[in-house]
């Protein structure tokens, strides 16, 4: 008994170290290196590019992106520098045309690219104002498979080719082609490259919890609804997990965001909704509490899920300014105590705060299901004041909103 004991203690660490190996083997040398790249189009306020991304299935590949900034809108003082976002579509999306140009108003510099082998059609403007016609990317049947593009966006890609060689897993070309985007973006003229950002929505909320524990070149990050933990609980993403048997740690050590958080360092903004099926509250403050570095939380009840939805928030480039601008920082609130029968959240803020609202559910059942309730807290000088929690309520936080309309959220508890 003490041999096989013993066989199987060394059969774990080997597949430990294996795990590990795997996790471990981002060669982020190389994907901080600035890409070939070449120009599509330079016409228009949005420009178009490819440029090279890793090896698929024996063949190099090439990854196609939207460019914009206040010079391509022809808004830019001569020899002024930019700030810089790279901007990560969700599952089913694509470079987002629209979305650059937002950033591109805000005055960034920013990258957008499609993260599945594919090309969207040309952006098309609006004739009275000149801004890209929205939503023209949504349909898949707009888009163009790259002949040299790398995976597919589906399930198989992103979960059944674990295990081997990690050329054919979509989450590593996902990280690799957003790295490689942020080292382009940083090598353009105008671009201030000590300030830059990266936010994704959905999938893409996932890949930018990956990339900000990966490349530490960047100075914040906002995941939108994305986040790990995908293996547990009421996540969508379990079933597809759990059938990879004998390989479902493997996936979990190498790709969940649960496994690589721990070296983020990157300050990070993590905004979602209540009710989201996708990304579940539990497993979504279980994420946040694995980043190890300056975090900050946004959430809203019931906050629909959609691209336009997640960059929609105003906060999330006022997080990002608060970095890469000199911009005044959101409010930070302290841990909610409970004392005399109030809720007591202290709290620093550089903008005065408007209002404060205590949220909570007695709801049991899945959670994207659960009904919300809120009451209006007092805001001293010194902190927020909600009042008593009901004795029936399992989940609640705290939201704070300074005079600029702008809110955060305390950490979800649970009891």
């Amino acid at each position: 008994m003490c041999l096989r004991g013993s066989l199987f203690s060394l059969f774990l660490a080997a597949s430990s170290l294996a795990s590990a190996q795997q996790t471990l083997s981002w060669d982020l040398d190389a994907l901080k290196e600035v890409p070939r790249f070449r120009w599509k189009s330079e016409e228009g306020p949005v420009h178009s590019l490819y440029y090279s991304g890793e090896p698929y299935q024996n063949h190099p590949t090439e990854v196609f992106a939207f460019y914009a900034s206040p010079a391509t809108l022809g808004e830019a003082k001569p020899g002024a520098k930019f700030p810089g976002v790279v901007l990560i579509h969700g599952g089913g999306g694509t470079a987002f045309a629209e979305w650059a140009w937002l950033w591109a108003k805000l005055g960034y510099a920013a990258i957008a690219m499609d993260l599945g082998g594919s090309e969207p059609s040309a952006p098309l403007y609006d004739p009275k104002t000149g801004e890209p016609v929205a939503n023209q990317a949504n349909r898949p049947e707009s888009r163009t498979r790259l002949a040299n593009g790398g995976p597919a966006q589906g399930h198989p890609e992103k979960f059944d080719t674990i295990g081997g060689g990690k050329d054919d897993d979509w989450p590593y070309h996902a990280a690799a082609s957003v790295i490689r985007a942020h080292s382009l973006l940083r090598s353009f003229s105008g671009v201030d490259a000590e300030h830059t950002a990266v936010t994704g929505i959905s999938w893409g909320g996932y890949t930018t919890c990956l990339v900000a524990s990966l490349d530490d070149r960047f100075q914040a990050a906002v995941p939108v609804y994305g986040c790990g933990f995908l293996h547990e609980g009421e996540s969508v993403q379990k079933p597809s997990i759990d059938k990879l048997g004998d390989r479902r740690q493997l996936w979990i050590d190498t790709y969940d965001p649960s496994s690589l958080l721990a070296r983020c360092r990157v300050p990070i903004f993590f905004v979602n909704g209540t009710n989201d099926v996708h990304y579940p509250l539990d497993s979504y403050q279980k994420t946040y509490d694995r980043a190890a570095g300056t975090k900050q939380m946004r959430i809203q009840v019931k906050m629909p899920h959609s691209h336009p939805a997640g960059w929609a928030p105003r906060e999330i480039g006022l997080f990002i300014d608060s970095y890469c601008s000199g911009g005044k920082p959101l409010p930070v609130p302290g841990r909610p105590v409970s004392a005399e029968g109030r809720i007591r959240v202290p709290y620093t803020s550089a903008v005065p705060l408007k209002e404060a609202v205590l949220h909570f559910t007695t709801d049991a059942g899945v959670r994207s299901q659960r009904n919300w309730q809120s009451l209006p807290a007092e805001v001293t000088k010194e902190a927020v004041l909600a009042p008593a929690l009901p004795e029936e309520a399992n989940t609640w936080f705290v939201s704070l909103t300074d005079e600029r309309g702008a809110m955060v959220t305390t950490t979800v508890q649970f009891r």
